[in-house]
């Protein structure tokens, strides 16, 4: 008497195309990570070697090897941690707003017939715009004194000064930062709603489904790794903010992030030990930001080329 066997449960079969293009993929970005490695690799060890000095440009004989010490001064410094909260806010709530008007954005270019190519156009013009000037733009826009915002917004006064306290200063560097990366955000969804089949969403309009069903079941689970491309290249730019910050309130206010931090550790105080050692903690996080990204999303990207 012979008993069948059940088949083991392991990993999916990965199709020979599959792999092939694994290793094509692979020989085509070898050049450019190794071009990067070049340029960056010094500059990176220069950075962790500094970090484990007290080392001050003031004094650049008075060098002592503190090892890890400043790494524990930092992680044990309020501000750092401070800091770390602010910039985990201009990345959460900025990436998750872009997203959904990006969508829309994507949507409406996919979806126009008329003017295509001047809809699309006028969506990415934010996007062309030198971040500095979008940001000393919008730092007149929120002036109390000859600003249109508060004129938008009568509920907040006339005089309202959106520089003068933290959380409205906050609010004030979102709004740019959105404002100027949302069309990178709607051209990178853009990308994944053209890989969407067109043939599985009249599928689902012949058996009833609504707009709201569609796009939960058919549209977005098909642009699942478009989603997780541009929610990472978003997410690990705005961690990094430094440029709105710098405009708009130099840092004022509590309006600090990580990356500022550094560059007054290192610029303004002329501290490398510290700075050195804020930059590898920057890098790390940043780390940490990506790999948690790519988790929480957990694409298949075999699945998303459709193969078994």
């Amino acid at each position: 008497m012979s008993t069948a066997t059940a088949p083991a449960r392991g990993k999916p079969v990965v199709s020979d195309r599959a792999r092939a293009e694994t290793r094509l993929g692979q020989k085509l970005v070898a050049p450019a990570i190794v071009l990067m490695l070049l340029v960056t690799a010094f500059p990176m060890l220069r950075a962790l070697y500094l970090s484990t000095f007290d080392y001050a440009l003031t004094a650049p004989d008075d060098r002592e090897f503190v090892g890890l010490g400043n790494y524990l001064t930092a992680l044990s410094d309020p501000l750092f941690w401070k800091t770390t909260g602010v910039t985990v806010l201009y990345m959460v709530v900025t990436v998750a707003v872009e997203l959904v008007i990006g969508f829309v954005f994507a949507m409406v270019m996919h979806r126009v017939i008329f003017a295509r190519g001047v809809i699309r156009t006028s969506i990415l013009v934010p996007y062309g715009i030198i971040t500095v000037v979008s940001g000393f733009a919008w730092q007149f826009a929120f002036s109390f004194q000859n600003g249109f915002v508060n004129g938008w917004l009568p509920f907040v006064g006339d005089d309202y000064n959106w520089f003068g306290q933290g959380s409205s200063a906050v609010v004030a560097i979102m709004v740019s930062e959105i404002w100027k990366t949302t069309p990178f955000m709607s051209l990178l969804l853009l990308a994944g709603l053209a890989q969407v089949s067109e043939d599985m969403i009249e599928a689902a309009k012949v058996d009833g489904a609504t707009w709201t069903q569609r796009l939960t079941r058919v549209i977005l689970p098909n642009m699942r790794a478009a989603i997780m491309v541009a929610v990472l290249f978003r997410a690990l730019d705005a961690y990094r903010i430094f440029d709105n910050i710098f405009v708009m309130t130099n840092g004022a206010v509590n309006t600090e992030s990580i990356s500022f931090l550094t560059y007054r550790q290192t610029i303004e105080q002329f501290q490398l030990g510290m700075g050195s050692a804020l930059s590898v903690l920057l890098f790390l996080s940043v780390l940490v930001v990506a790999f948690g990204i790519v988790k929480l999303f957990r694409v298949d990207l075999a699945q998303a080329r459709q193969e078994s």
